[in-house]
């Protein structure tokens, strides 16, 4: 499908892609009418009738036509990325050069690249952490777009994009694994906020490398979950952890704000909205919204 030339071929792939994951264990007259519904979605109903029209053993030609669909289709979302070696811990989407790129952290602790315009790795594995990449964000720092990564051998690194080089040393005082990273803006400064299985959150200017202020303690588990944010025109970060609490912390005094929300499950995903509303996820296909 990648070599496909010639506005019929790219559209066959497209539609073929739209519904990739669904394909997989299905029948194939079940794969034919989801063929042809995508293709229809894609506005191609003489493509859509040749294929409800394919002949397919044992089934009957199928006893429907689409005339016409709509809805949402996109079929980047299931182009495999190939590179790491083992499995994929974190992902990261951001921009380098003015193109959507995608960084993703594996097991087998390297950093990933890849131009989502073509589906093309940018550059080399990036390496360097001596463990499994548990954590990815992106940002920019002093103009240039990097990553910042984090590891189970209790170091966070920054990455340049462009150059696939490592910006200064790593960032090093967690005790134990990092599981969580978030990129930010303090007064100006470039920052990374980060969450560990040692119970802290850390915030680490990323020009320097050096961290901003003190360790914010107070959960009594691993912070699973890091974002920052904007609330009241304050910058804030949203922390969620193991132990089922999420806390919010003014991220220009180190102090928390307010009480923590206390969850009935370890949190594993947190997200603030513009509205400052909170988006927690805990447990399987479990979220709630909270505000902050």
């Amino acid at each position: 499908m990648d070599a496909a030339s010639g506005p019929a071929a790219r559209l066959a792939a497209a539609v073929y892609r739209a519904s990739a994951h669904l394909h997989r264990g299905a029948t194939a007259g079940v794969r034919r009418q989801l063929l042809a519904l995508d293709a229809a979605r894609y506005g191609d109903r003489e493509l859509s009738a040749r294929i409800n029209a394919t002949p397919v053993e044992g089934v009957s030609t199928g006893p429907w036509g689409v005339e016409w669909a709509a809805g949402m289709v996109d079929h980047c979302l299931w182009q495999p990325l190939a590179g790491h070696t083992s499995g994929v811990s974190a992902v990261a989407t951001g921009m380098m050069d003015g193109l959507p790129v995608v960084v993703a952290g594996g097991w087998d602790a390297a950093v990933q690249v890849w131009d989502l315009a073509r589906y093309q790795p940018v550059g080399e594995p990036l390496t360097g952490h001596t463990g499994p990449v548990l954590a990815v964000a992106t940002g920019v720092l002093e103009g240039r777009s990097v990553a910042v990564t984090g590891s189970d051998d209790f170091t966070v690194r920054v990455w340049d994009l462009a150059t696939g080089r490592p910006v200064g040393e790593p960032l090093t005082g967690h005790a134990d694994w990092v599981l969580a990273v978030a990129t930010g803006v303090l007064e100006g400064r470039s920052v990374a906020v980060t969450g560990s299985d040692d119970f802290t959150v850390r915030v680490w200017d990323l020009a320097t490398g050096q961290p901003v202020g003190e360790p914010l303690t107070g959960y009594t588990d691993a912070v699973w979950a890091v974002t920052t944010g904007v609330v009241d025109s304050c910058p804030v970060a949203v922390t969620g952890g193991r132990d089922g609490t999420v806390r919010v912390w003014d991220l220009t005094t180190g102090q928390q704000v307010g009480s923590e929300l206390v969850f009935p499950a370890p949190v594993a995903a947190v997200a603030v909205a513009a509205d400052s509303r909170l988006v927690v996820g805990f447990g399987p296909e479990t979220a709630v919204l909270a505000r902050c």
